[in-house]
């Protein structure tokens, strides 16, 4: 864009200039920054936020549940196939990147990625840099495991019906940032039924700015919408950014769509278990068990 001596590089992140050097010590910092994420068009689909504690079970006991859940689901997943369909638009001069990619295994069972749809890219304001697709392909389909939980920072913050579900709602953050790791930040929507995240809001952090003059790694907030496939695990299905980065330069407005389909689980002698039980390949999995995403 006009003023740019380099080309902008496209990243997501959380951080704010104002941020960038706080840690364990600063958790203040890490929750005064939720009220900026919960945008309207983040929360269209919500009930009011009801800050009352739950009844008949305490927070540390939702989130040790929720937490082996997303264990297990982080299992399940690897074992499935699917589809994701990813699409980067800059309104302001029609710029799109458009990719659609099939997750699968070869005949040995290893995971790979086979693209069936990848025109070039059109994007001319932003450009789209090696952390970018990593965040596609694994930060925003977010996962928190009972191996995660202690390098995260979880503030409950009340109960919200979340379409037809009733959900705990949890803010977190990391505690600290450790090396190159990449962590997120933002808000969760665990179902009070599965004990499953159905829903997140936030970024990746930290960010990843290069030092060379002109180039900037900025991420915009997004959300991701799980639904239950094979009638026992939440998988990503929709997620959706619509943001302004702030770069030097100026502002860029990005909107992104992903959407993950056609879940299907690899036939091989794999189990998946859930709650110390193997799952049955339920009737009709072959076909696409997700629901339509969100309009």
């Amino acid at each position: 864009m006009p003023g740019a001596a380099f080309p902008l590089r496209f990243s997501y992140t959380i951080f704010m200039k104002s941020m960038q050097r706080f840690g364990v010590a600063a958790p203040i910092l890490f929750f005064s920054a939720f009220t900026l994420l919960a945008s309207p068009q983040a929360l269209a689909q919500e009930g009011p936020l009801d800050p009352a504690q739950p009844k008949g079970i305490t927070t540390e006991e939702i989130i040790r549940r929720f937490a082996a859940k997303e264990k297990e689901f982080q299992g399940a997943r690897d074992q499935y196939t699917y589809r994701q369909d990813v699409r980067v638009i800059t309104p302001d001069d029609n710029g799109e990147y458009h990719e659609i990619f099939d997750v699968l295994f070869d005949d040995q069972g290893k995971r790979l990625e086979n693209v069936v749809f990848a025109p070039q890219s059109s994007l001319a304001m932003i450009s789209m840099s090696p952390e970018d697709v990593d965040d596609i392909r694994h930060r925003l389909p977010f996962v928190l495991t009972s191996d995660e939980i202690p390098e995260y920072q979880i503030l409950y913050v009340g109960q919200q019906p979340e379409d037809e579900l009733h959900c705990y709602v949890f803010d977190i953050a990391p505690k600290e940032i450790v090396g190159k790791k990449r962590y997120f930040q933002g808000r969760i929507w665990v179902d009070d039924h599965d004990f499953q995240i159905v829903k997140t809001y936030g970024k990746a952090v930290p960010d990843i700015g290069r030092k060379k003059r002109g180039q900037e790694n900025l991420f915009p907030k997004f959300t991701t919408w799980r639904e239950q496939v094979d009638g026992k695990y939440w998988f990503p299905t929709y997620t959706k950014a619509d943001d302004i980065l702030h770069f030097s330069s100026g502002d860029v407005h990005i909107r992104e769509i992903v959407k993950y389909s056609d879940y299907k689980r690899f036939g091989s002698n794999v189990k998946i278990t859930y709650e110390g039980q193997e799952v049955q390949k339920a009737p009709g999995s072959e076909k696409d068990q997700t629901q339509a995403p969100p309009k």
